[in-house]
C-alpha cells in the first residue's frame, strides 16, 4: 500500500480557486472509492484556506490512476475543467505525505502560523472519513499520528502560545480599523453556527462584547445561542440587526450571501461605520460590500497578509518535532510493510517442519521420543527464523524491504501477497453534515 495526497493551499493558489475546488468536497472520498479500484482509502481536509485529499493506493503504479480519478470527481463536483483542477493540486507520495500533514496539523503551514484551530480540523476530517467508511487503516494511523504530533508541538514549544488564530487576527484588524476600539460597546452580527462561529463567539466574549446576534440560513441559530449566549435572528429580524451593527462577521459559507446593493439599502440610514469580516471560504459577503461608503471589508486574504510571524526559535523547535515524528512514523510504516514477508517465511518454514513431523509420527507413532524430536525441531526453527526476522525489520527501516521480498522469492520461491486495504469500522461522527456552514 502507498500513501499519497493532493494538496491545494493558500501558499500556491488564490483562495477563490480553493473555494471553487471545495464545492462538493463532502462527497469526494465516497465517490472516489466507489469509482476507482486505484483508491482504497481517502480522507478529505477542507478548511478556509486549503483543500487536501489524502489517499491510499494498492501499489505505487496506481497513484497516477488514483489522482486522475480524484481530479475527475472534483471537476464534476466543482464545475471546473479537469485541466484546471489538475494544475491546482500538487501531488505528494511517501514520506512527503507524512511530513506535510504533520506540519499542517501542528499549524506550521497555516496562514496564521501556529494557530491551533487546524489541529481540530484534522481530527474532524478523520472522524468524518471513519463515519463514511472511507478511511483505510493506513490513513487512520497517519491522521492519529499527525494529531499526536500537533499535541506534542503545543506542549513542548511556545508556538501558538499567544492564542493566534484566523479569527483573532481578524478581530485585531477590526480593532485597528475601528474609531472606537472598545468591544464592550459594539453590536455584532455573526453569520453561521459552525466551528468558526463558535470560536468567534468565544473570542468576542473574551474582548468584552455582549451584544451579539447570530443568523443561520439553516435555522440553527436558536440552538447555537442556547449554549453560547447571544440573540438568535431569523430572516425578518436580520435586517434591523444589520442596520444597527458595528461589525458583521461571516462564518457560514452557505448559499445565502449578503449582496452589496441589499446592504446599501439596509444601511442607508445608519450613521455609524460598519466593519464586515468575511471568514467564509465561499464568501458570505459580496466583495462589492467593500466599495460601499462607510463599510470596511476584511477577508481571509486580509488576515493572511496581516498575520504576525512567530518567533524563529519556536518555529525551529516545532519544525524539529514535526520532522522527528514524521521520520519515526515512516520507519514504523516501513517495518510494517515486511510483516507479510515475515509471515510468509514463517508459514513456509513451519509447513516444511509439519510435513517432516508427519513422517516421524507415521514411522514411530505419537511416542515420547517423537514429541521430544518435535520440540527440538521447533526450537531450532525458531532460532533459525530469528535473524531473518530481525534483518527484515532493519532492511525495512532503510527502505530496502523490496530486496528482502525479492530474496525470499529467489531463494525459497515464496510469493508474498500484500494484504488488501482494510477499512476501519465506522465510528460515531460528531459533525453534522446536513449544514454547509463552515467547520
Amino acid at each position: 500500500m502507498v500513501l499519497f495526497s493532493l494538496v491545494a493551499t493558500h501558499a500556491d493558489i488564490d483562495l477563490e480557486t480553493v473555494a471553487q475546488l471545495s464545492n462538493g468536497a463532502s462527497e469526494i472520498a465516497t465517490s472516489a472509492l466507489s469509482g476507482s479500484p486505484a483508491v482504497t482509502g481517502a480522507v478529505v481536509l477542507a478548511t478556509c484556506n486549503r483543500y487536501e485529499i489524502y489517499g491510499e493506493a494498492p501499489h505505487p503504479d496506481d497513484v497516477e490512476a488514483a489522482r486522475a480519478a480524484l481530479v475527475a470527481q472534483i471537476s464534476e463536483a466543482s464545475g471546473l475543467s479537469e485541466p484546471l483542477v489538475s494544475r491546482s493540486f500538487s501531488t505528494r507520495t511517501g514520506p512527503e505525505v507524512t511530513q506535510h500533514l504533520f506540519a499542517v496539523s501542528a499549524g506550521l503551514d497555516s496562514a496564521v502560523v501556529g494557530e491551533r484551530e487546524i489541529a481540530g480540523q484534522v481530527r474532524r476530517a478523520l472522524i468524518t472519513a471513519q463515519h463514511e467508511g472511507t478511511a483505510s487503516s493506513g490513513l487512520v494511523r497517519l491522521f492519529q499520528a499527525a494529531s499526536k504530533t500537533a499535541k506534542d508541538v503545543g506542549a513542548q514549544t511556545a508556538l501558538g502560545s499567544r492564542g493566534l488564530s484566523i479569527v483573532s487576527v481578524a478581530l485585531d484588524l477590526a480593532t485597528d480599523l475601528s474609531e472606537n476600539p472598545d468591544w464592550t460597546t459594539k453590536k455584532v452580527v455573526v453569520f453561521g453556527t459552525g466551528a468558526y462561529a463558535g470560536a468567534t463567539m468565544a473570542l468576542l466574549r473574551e474582548r468584552g462584547c455582549t451584544d451579539i446576534s447570530v443568523f443561520s440560513s439553516s435555522g440553527r441559530a436558536e440552538g447555537f445561542v442556547a449554549t453560547r449566549g447571544g440573540t438568535a435572528l431569523d430572516a425578518e429580524s436580520l435586517r434591523p440587526a444589520v442596520a444597527a451593527a458595528d461589525v458583521m462577521i461571516g462564518c457560514s459559507g452557505s448559499d445565502t450571501r449578503v449582496e452589496a446593493d441589499e446592504l446599501a439599502l439596509v444601511r442607508a440610514d445608519s450613521p455609524q461605520p460598519l466593519i464586515a469580516i468575511d471568514l467564509a471560504l465561499t464568501h458570505d459577503f459580496d466583495p462589492g460590500v467593500g466599495e460601499l461608503d462607510g463599510v470596511e471589508l476584511l477577508t481571509l486574504e486580509s488576515v493572511r497578509l496581516a498575520a504576525p510571524q512567530e518567533q524563529a526559535e519556536s518555529l525551529a523547535q516545532a519544525s524539529g518535532i514535526v520532522s522527528g515524528a514524521a521520520k519515526a512514523f515512516e520507519q514504523e510504516r516501513e517495518a510494517r510493510s515486511v510483516d507479510s514477508a515475515i509471515v510468509a517465511l514463517r508459514r513456509h518454514t513451519m509447513s516444511v517442519l509439519d510435513a517432516e513431523m508427519e513422517k516421524v509420527r507415521a514411522r514411530h507413532g505419537c511416542t515420547a521420543a517423537a514429541e521430544e524430536v518435535e520440540f527440538a525441531l521447533r526450537r531450532m526453527v525458531k532460532q533459525l527464523l530469528h535473524v531473518p526476522t530481525v534483518r527484515a525489520r532493519e532492511l525495512a527501516a532503510n527502505g530496502q524491504q523490496d530486496e528482502y521480498v525479492a530474496a525470499l522469492e529467489a531463494l525459497y520461491g515464496i510469493t508474498v501477497e500484500q494484504p488488501a486495504a482494510r477499512a476501519v469500522p465506522q465510528a460515531e461522527c460528531p459533525v453534522d453534515h446536513s449544514d454547509r456552514e463552515s467547520a
